[in-house]
């Protein structure tokens, strides 16, 4: 049995229940806990060029959808999903995924975001590029990286987070990268330009609890980022085929993605705190909010210092032995498990 399934086997001994708990009292406030502290979500699949990829596509936006509607309580006039063909969903499909719609509906949904909110924009389909400019693929003219930041450019305050899971987007993150924003992308660079599959499992992350690592009962970008990685790879691995998408991650605002997000590369720090609905501050502010019980400060005091002591430990990975160092994320998950527990049951009012 290997780390992963080790840890997760023994974290749910721990938190058995507990994750039920969380989904049922906290995440559904989510969304609407601070004035100004909610998610604004945009859904676009673009061309599918293919019968089967619109099947995969639709899919794969309308599970997302149903996953942050139904299991973390955003509500559907929060969510704008843009498609190729409307008529497929004409009850949830806003319009046509041309540039003009997208550009226009981000913008409207931009004006409306406020500092604390979290500006989440998911891209669905195929791309392009050519080293210089990157496209994603949409009925009529292409849309560009450049068009998605010349609309985000204004948006002050609110956390920006933008995945294009399509081929050939690795060149989003040089161009959308910037402070607090996450920039995550399903493939290293235009060169890429295979049928992705990262969409899938990214949204499996949220459609599910697979991604959960801290059994909070939230998924950020970055556990659903790393459970998409990891399961792309092992997909490509279990049948015998050569890794042709290498997803990044960007979020120190260096216009550089990576691959395996830690302390010691400056990344992954953000896109660990941003939930759609919220940031981890917010949630917190939630819990604390909930009780006048000193028990619960005192908890989000000591889940901080286990997440500094996390972070502290992945920037000296590169120097200690594996096994070691397994073993110590392992142990450190496991109480950072055990104290989101007690913060749920001491803001519940639960002895």
């Amino acid at each position: 049995m290997g780390l992963s399934q080790v840890a997760g086997a023994r974290v749910r001994r721990l938190v058995l229940g507990a994750v039920a708990l969380a989904v049922a009292t906290l995440t559904p406030n989510v969304a609407t806990a601070q004035s100004g502290g909610r998610a604004r979500v945009m859904i676009v699949t673009g061309v599918a060029g293919d019968p089967q990829f619109a099947d995969v596509f639709f899919k794969q936006a309308t599970t997302m959808i149903d996953a942050l509607e139904k299991r973390f309580g955003i509500p559907a006039s929060d969510v704008v999903y843009l498609a190729e063909d409307p008529s497929r969903d004409a009850a949830r499909i806003k319009g046509p995924s041309t540039k003009e719609n997208i550009e226009r509906e981000l913008a409207a949904i931009a004006s409306r975001s406020k500092a604390g909110d979290v500006l989440f924009v998911m891209l669905i389909g195929h791309g392009s590029g050519d080293g210089t400019t990157t496209r994603f693929n949409v009925p009529g003219p292409d849309i560009t990286a450049a068009d998605f930041a010349r609309v985000l450019e204004p948006v002050k305050g609110a956390t920006i987070a933008v995945v294009n899971a399509a081929s050939a987007s690795g060149g989003f993150i040089a161009a959308l990268s910037g402070p607090n924003r996450v920039i995550v992308t399903a493939t290293k660079s235009d060169m890429e330009r295979n049928q992705t599959r990262f969409a899938t499992y990214f949204v499996q992350a949220y459609a599910s609890d697979v991604a959960d690592a801290d059994k909070d009962g939230r998924v950020s970008v970055l556990e659903a980022f790393e459970y998409a990685r990891r399961e792309v790879a092992r997909a490509y691995e279990s049948e015998n085929h050569l890794l042709t998408e290498h997803a990044q991650l960007d979020d120190n605002g260096d216009h550089k993605g990576t691959s395996a997000p830690d302390a010691k590369s400056d990344e992954g720090t953000l896109a660990r705190r941003v939930f759609l609905g919220g940031t981890a501050s917010s949630v917190t502010a939630v819990a604390r909010a909930a009780s006048t019980d000193p028990r619960v400060a005192t908890l989000e005091r000591e889940k901080d210092a286990l997440e500094s002591r996390i972070d502290s430990l992945r920037r000296r990975k590169a120097s200690m032995d594996s096994t070691a160092y397994e073993k110590a994320l392992e142990d450190l998950l496991v109480q950072l498990a055990e104290k989101n527990k007690a913060i749920r049951d001491a803001a519940g009012g639960r002895p």
